[in-house]
């Protein structure tokens, strides 16, 4: 799955219509890349809630989605895994 379409699986999750596929294209909503946004979207989801993001040494897992501490940014990562765990369920949805 490509960056875009997990941000509009994400986006779909949380319900969040005001975010269009232009927005996402010109970086204007990005949890993948804005600590602000991921927070909201775990939250929104309660995904720090019901399923707590757990830090590893090597890796963090949010909802059952790892991502890979590399490059030693384990914000990165954890972005990536709250986006990952929201499409899941953005492309569950119908």
């Amino acid at each position: 799955m490509t960056d875009k379409e997990l941000l509009e699986y994400a986006a779909k999750a949380a319900g969040i219509e005001h975010v269009t596929p232009m927005m996402i294209e010109w970086g204007q909503w990005d949890p993948l890349t804005d600590d602000g946004e991921a927070f909201k979207l775990m939250v929104q989801l309660r995904l720090g809630t019901l399923f707590p993001t757990e830090i590893g040494r090597d890796s963090v897992n949010v909802k059952g989605h790892t991502e890979s501490l590399a490059l030693n940014d384990p914000l990165a990562a954890t972005r990536r895994a709250i986006v990952r765990a929201a499409a899941e369920i953005g492309r569950s949805m119908k």
